[in-house]
C-alpha cells in the first residue's frame, strides 16, 4: 500500500523533508543547513548546487527514518523559498552562477529606473506586484547581462530559468521536465495572474527571452516522477507551492475571508480573497493563493520584516535576554502604567508603509523603563504590525470585517504574544495542532493528487487547533494602545525622510 507522503521543504536557511503517513502524522524527517553568501554589501546567494544536495539527502533521511521504501510513497510534495532566482544551462544541467535570493538587493537602480519610466502601474495590473527586487525578473534580467555568455546562450535555447521549485524538479526527474507552480509562478513579476500564463509585455520589459521558462502547472498536478536511483525506485511529484502559499493550504484557509500568519525572523500574512482578485490601494500585494480544479483563488499578502528578529535583538543586541523563552514571563511583568512602544524598522518597514529609508525607534521610555518593559514592547510591536496588515487588508476588501485568524511559526508558541494578539486584532486566533503547516500544504497537494487524501472539505474537517486565543481587552484600552502606536510609527517614518 501506498501509505506515505514526502514532502520537500526548501527553505532560506536549511532543507527539510517530512513523511507523512495517512493520519496526517510525522514520521520521519531529515534537515541541513547549508552556506549562505554575501559577496557584497546586500546581495545574497546560495548554491544551486547546495539546494539540489541538501533536497537529495534530507529525502533519503526521512524516508529511512520512516523505515519506509519507494513503493509504499504515493507522492511527492514540494514546498520552497520563494522568488529565489536559478539559472541552468540545459546542455550540463548546470546553474551557470549562484542562485540569487530572494533576500538580494542588487537590482535595487534597476527597479528605481523602471518606477521613475513609469511602468509600476502596468507591472501591479499584470501581476499584483510592486516593482522591487524581491522578486524574480530583474534577477534573471541581472544574470543573463552580468554572467559571460548567458544572453547569447539564452537567445539560442540552452538556459532554462526556474525559481528553487522548477530547480528540483529538474533535479528529481534527470532533466526531463521543466516547469513550475503557479504560486511560485506568480512572484516572478512575469506573469499575468488573471490568466496564469507569462506575459509577453513583461518579458518584454524586462528583456526576458520566453524560451528560458517553464510551463507554468496547477498546484496539483503531473509534474513529473523522480529517476529510480534516487530513492530505489520512481515516484510521482504530484504538489507543489510557495512556502507562503502552502501555509495557508496547510492551515486550511481555503474559504474567503481567513487569513493565515507565519512568525518566524519576519511575518508574511495572507487573506484569502477567493475568486475575487483584489487590487491593494494601500501597498499590499496581490498573489495568487492556490490553482485548483482548474480555479484560480487569490490573497492579499503583507509582509512585517522584523518579529521574531525583535526578540533576537534583545538577546543578541541588548544581551537583556538569555534566551527567548524569557519574553513572556518578562512581559507579564512589565509596569502597565508605562506605554513604551517599539518600531522596530531596523531594516524599514514592510506592508503597509513600504519605507526602506525608516529605522527603528523606542518612544515612551522613563528611569522606570527596563528589560520587562523592552520585552512587552518588542512583542507588541509584532501584534502592532499585524493590526497594520488586517487594517490595509481591510480597508482593500471591505465588508469582510469577520476575519478567522490561524497562526504559524517559531513566535506562534508564544502565549503570551497569542493573548496579546488577539486582545490588539479584536479577533480569535486559532494556533494549529500541526507545527508543520507548511510541509503539510505541500504534502496534501501531493497526498490529495495521488487520492490517499481527501478534497479540500475534507482536508478542512481533519484540521485541529491546538489552542484559541480570544479577545479579552475592553475597547477603550485597544484604541488607546492603538493610537500611542500609530503616533509611534508616524514619528519614525518622519524621522526618516531625508531632510
Amino acid at each position: 500500500m501506498k501509505d506515505f507522503v514526502l514532502s520537500i521543504d526548501q527553505g532560506t536557511t536549511s532543507t527539510r523533508s517530512i513523511v507523512f503517513n495517512r493520519a496526517y502524522q510525522n514520521c520521519g524527517s531529515g534537515q541541513m543547513e547549508f552556506a549562505q553568501h554575501f559577496p557584497q554589501s546586500g546581495w545574497v546567494e546560495h548554491e544551486a548546487e547546495d539546494l539540489w544536495t541538501t533536497t537529495l539527502e534530507t529525502a533519503q533521511k526521512a524516508m529511512k527514518t520512516a523505515g519506509i521504501t519507494a513503493d509504499q510513497v504515493a507522492a511527492i510534495g514540494i514546498t520552497n523559498q520563494r522568488e529565489t532566482a536559478v539559472v541552468w544551462d540545459r546542455r550540463t544541467g548546470q546553474a551557470i552562477h549562484r542562485a540569487i535570493v530572494w533576500q538580494d538587493r542588487r537590482t535595487s537602480e534597476h527597479c528605481a529606473r523602471l518606477r521613475a519610466d513609469g511602468h509600476a502601474e502596468l507591472v501591479a495590473e499584470r501581476t499584483g506586484l510592486l516593482i522591487d527586487p524581491y522578486f524574480s525578473a530583474t534577477k534573471i534580467a541581472w544574470l543573463l547581462e552580468n554572467v559571460s555568455g548567458a544572453r547569447e546562450a539564452a537567445e539560442a535555447g540552452h538556459l532554462a530559468f526556474g525559481t528553487v521549485d522548477s530547480w528540483l524538479i529538474y533535479k528529481l526527474t534527470g532533466g526531463k521536465r521543466h516547469v513550475i507552480d503557479v504560486t511560485n509562478a506568480s512572484r516572478t513579476m512575469l506573469c499575468n495572474i488573471g490568466t496564469a500564463e507569462w506575459d509577453a509585455d513583461l518579458l518584454k520589459l524586462f528583456n526576458i527571452p520566453r524560451s528560458i521558462l517553464p510551463d507554468i502547472l496547477s498546484n496539483i498536478d503531473d509534474f513529473g516522477t523522480t529517476e529510480p536511483d534516487l530513492f530505489g525506485g520512481a515516484i510521482a511529484i504530484k504538489g507543489v507551492a510557495g512556502d507562503q502559499q502552502a501555509a495557508v493550504i496547510g492551515q486550511a484557509c481555503f474559504t474567503p475571508g481567513m487569513m493565515k500568519s507565519t512568525y518566524g525572523t519576519g511575518c508574511f500574512a495572507l487573506l484569502n480573497t477567493g475568486t475575487d482578485r483584489v487590487a491593494s490601494n494601500n501597498r499590499l500585494l496581490t498573489t495568487i493563493a492556490y490553482r485548483l480544479n482548474g480555479e484560480i483563488h487569490y490573497a492579499l499578502e503583507g509582509s512585517i520584516f522584523i518579529a521574531g528578529a525583535a526578540v533576537q535583538w534583545l538577546r543578541d543586541g541588548l544581551k537583556m535576554i538569555g534566551k527567548a523563552s524569557e519574553t513572556a514571563e518578562l512581559a507579564a511583568k512589565a509596569d502597565p502604567g508605562q506605554r513604551v512602544y517599539l518600531v522596530p524598522a531596523f531594516t524599514g518597514l514592510g506592508a503597509p508603509w513600504w519605507d526602506a529609508e525608516a529605522r527603528g525607534a523606542m518612544f515612551g521610555m522613563t528611569r522606570n523603563t527596563g528589560p520587562a518593559e523592552f520585552a512587552r514592547a518588542a512583542l507588541e510591536s509584532v501584534c502592532f504590525q499585524t493590526r497594520d496588515l488586517l487594517g490595509a487588508m481591510r480597508k482593500d476588501w471591505p465588508g469582510q470585517a469577520d476575519t478567522l485568524l490561524r497562526v504559524d511559526g517559531g513566535m506562534s508558541a508564544n502565549d503570551w504574544i497569542m493573548q496579546r494578539l488577539a486582545d490588539i486584532l479584536g479577533v480569535a486566533v486559532d494556533r494549529s495542532a500541526s507545527t508543520e503547516v507548511t510541509a503539510l500544504g505541500a504534502a496534501w497537494l501531493a497526498g490529495h493528487g495521488a487520492g490517499i487524501w481527501p478534497d479540500q472539505k475534507g482536508f478542512a474537517a481533519d484540521w485541529h487547533r491546538e489552542r484559541q486565543f480570544t479577545p479579552s481587552m475592553e475597547g477603550a484600552e485597544r484604541a488607546a494602545l492603538l493610537k500611542g502606536w500609530d503616533s509611534a510609527v508616524q514619528c519614525t517614518l518622519a524621522f526618516g525622510k531625508k531632510p
